[in-house]
């Protein structure tokens, strides 16, 4: 069974048809990127996914549970969405932390908030708090942040911050973890820091979303690779049959300077 089915979804923004009948799936422990020019629909499809916006049309699926169907109005209660976000995991391109919590505050929030809400938290309190700063130790540590863990973000460099923001996504224990151009808002030098833990991930098998355009990257990490064009998937397959012998001219066109750069 696929741990991700989307079908038909659509997404349109005032007059403008933003995603058009978008449909894929993915396996758990599978890395999907997916590419493509800015405007092409990349992000929104992420926040259709993670519910930060709503999909006009279609059908979302997560481990066989339909978290949104256009049909059945049940599924696109405002009381359901917070439970549905938390099958994904999201890291955005600006890092949003919290300015004035540290590094080990910023990965605990979301843990300690929800922990709050069970109806034993009050019995439990001690141990389930101490248990959500292991864990949040526990994944700083693996993203190599055991020295920051008590600095606040200004204290960090772009890419440490990037990784503190990985760590806080992970800290739910996502279905997917999805990441929208992690590196684009990096200096060069520190985008290679960001992608050798993301490389990590993909190797544990984490399953992973990423909107990238780093072509190399989505070349050597990626199972599979979708590229968008004016809101639809014009184009989808392995790395090999999207990034290294595209079908599409448009996708030709789209991967020419990266073909360039590269030889």
């Amino acid at each position: 069974m696929s741990i991700l089915e989307v079908q038909h979804i659509q997404k349109t923004f005032e007059r403008t048809q933003v995603l058009k009948d978008i449909s894929f799936s993915m396996e758990k422990g599978q890395t999907v990127s997916i590419i493509g020019s800015s405007g092409s629909g990349k992000t929104t499809l992420l926040r259709c996914l993670n519910f930060l916006e709503r999909p006009d049309s279609g059908i979302i699926r997560v481990n066989g549970e339909t978290l949104f169907d256009s049909d059945d109005p049940a599924t696109g209660k405002e009381s359901e969405i917070r439970r549905k976000r938390l099958h994904f995991g999201l890291v955005f391109q600006s890092f949003n932390l919290f300015p004035q919590y540290t590094a080990l505050q910023n990965v605990m929030l979301a843990g300690q908030l929800l922990a709050k809400e069970a109806p034993d938290y009050r019995a439990h309190k001690k141990e389930k708090l101490l248990a959500i700063e292991q864990q949040a130790r526990d994944l700083l540590g693996q993203m190599g942040l055991s020295d920051r863990m008590e600095n606040y973000p200004h204290q960090l460099s772009g890419g440490q911050c990037q990784r503190v923001a990985i760590a806080r996504a992970l800290a739910l224990t996502p279905d997917i973890l999805c990441f929208d151009e992690p590196t684009s808002a990096l200096d060069p030098e520190l985008t290679g820091e960001v992608l050798h833990v993301i490389r990590q991930l993909a190797d544990q098998e984490t399953t992973m979303i990423i909107v990238t355009h780093e072509m190399a990257f989505a070349r050597d990490v990626a199972d599979h690779v979708i590229f968008m064009d004016g809101g639809t998937i014009l184009e989808q397959g392995s790395p090999r049959e999207v990034i290294e012998h595209p079908r599409e001219e448009r996708t030709r066109q789209f991967l020419s300077r990266f073909h360039q750069e590269s030889r």
